[in-house]
């Protein structure tokens, strides 16, 4: 796993219905629900999905900003650097925090409880001046950050809350991430124009994590605001043990809804690892059966879209440009200024805009010159 949550979190087990309340009260509110435009017209999507594949999407974030402090200490608290997002993003916050001339401690927690508390307890015993904190959950964390609260030292997170921005309950001032459930608006909307209105759908998802839920009904929601698709079912599948299930599950799935099946979309890409070889088995084309992503942006999905083999899109984090953004917002608080409150645009990977973008090193990376923008803010 790469990004995302929690396609980029091993977050706490804290209850999927509490998150997916939050999750939607905060997000359906921004971005509207489909319900409230049915039946959405194709001409619409088709326009929304266009704008979300553009290659080199223009930089629309911060162009102001206070100078870089000098000299400053920074911790990484990280959930699990094994995670491959998580790790993509900590590299971002070094890059950005070198052009800082910012010492950078990093302190893995390795995914456990344990792990946890000595992190945050090390962390604190290294006397930042600020902290990053990089997919565990705000609030799951908060006893331990709250003596780094208590002490005024400001923290930013990436992917610890269900929606980009202050993570309310927690010590973090913003929490970086793209919106969610337009991540999945936009993936869904992608397959009913891919099939030109006409998709029958298989939507992926772990109920263990409530954002996985959100998403999955902000998915089926456009999938049943197209008035000739079909909703075949939204199997669910605990992306722990996808490698195990996916297999018969696909099996099962083509037994079940044969050529109805045409369109796949899951909440990470995870899931079509392990679907691919058994549709290939069955002798599926990837012509009678596109698979498409709300999220991660792992390698080998990027692998899959260069090579036409299945999987149509992706949307993918930024990871090294949620790094350089994390780096900012410290660098405001510590300044005593609000955050930017910037959120990255929702980006679809797809075979024609691939070539772009780091798509040739099976990442995105927006060419947006981001990197000099930052640079001139901090007026490096």
């Amino acid at each position: 796993m790469r990004t995302g949550t929690p396609h980029g979190s091993f977050l706490p087990r804290l209850g999927w219905r509490a998150w997916t309340l939050a999750c939607l009260a905060a997000c359906l509110g921004a971005v509207g629900s489909v319900s409230a435009q049915s039946p959405l017209a194709l001409d619409d999507m088709r326009r929304q999905v266009a704008a979300a594949s553009t290659p080199r999407p223009p930089w629309d974030g911060p162009r102001a900003g206070p100078a870089g402090l000098r000299g400053k200490t920074i911790a990484i608290l990280a959930e699990d650097l094994r995670n491959g997002g998580i790790l993509g993003v900590a590299q971002g916050v070094r890059e950005a925090a070198k052009v800082l001339d910012w010492q950078v401690k990093v302190f893995d927690a390795a995914g456990t409880p344990a792990g946890r508390a000595k992190a945050a307890a090390d962390s604190l015993a290294a006397r930042p001046d600020g902290i990053v904190l990089v997919g565990a959950d705000a609030r799951a964390m908060q006893p331990h950050l709250a003596p780094v609260a208590a002490r005024g030292i400001p923290v930013v997170g990436w992917h610890v809350g269900p929606v980009a921005g202050p993570v309310a309950d927690s010590a973090v001032a913003f929490n970086v991430s793209t919106d969610p459930l337009l991540v999945a608006r936009i993936t869904a909307m992608a397959a009913v124009v891919g099939a030109n209105g006409r998709a029958g759908v298989v939507i992926f998802t772990d109920s263990n994590f409530g954002i996985a839920m959100a998403k999955a009904e902000a998915m089926a929601e456009v999938i049943r605001a197209c008035k000739e698709c079909s909703l075949l079912e939204i199997r669910d599948v605990a992306i722990s043990g996808s490698a195990q299930a996916m297999p018969a599950v696909t099996r099962d799935l083509l037994a079940r809804h044969g050529k109805r099946w045409t369109h796949a979309l899951a909440i990470n890409d995870i899931y079509f690892d392990y679907a691919v070889p058994e549709l290939i088995r069955a002798g599926v084309s990837g012509e009678a059966l596109q698979l498409l992503s709300a999220g991660d942006g792992s390698a080998a999905a990027f692998l899959r879209i260069q090579a036409r083999a299945f999987q149509t899109g992706t949307v993918a984090e930024p990871l090294n440009l949620h790094g350089w953004q994390l780096a900012d917002e410290l660098n405001r608080l510590m300044a005593r200024q609000a955050p930017s409150n910037y959120v990255v645009p929702v980006h679809l990977v797809t075979a024609d805009n691939i070539a772009h973008d780091g798509g040739p090193r099976l990442l995105y990376d927006p060419d947006n010159g981001y990197r000099e923008i930052y640079r001139s803010i901090w007026k490096r």
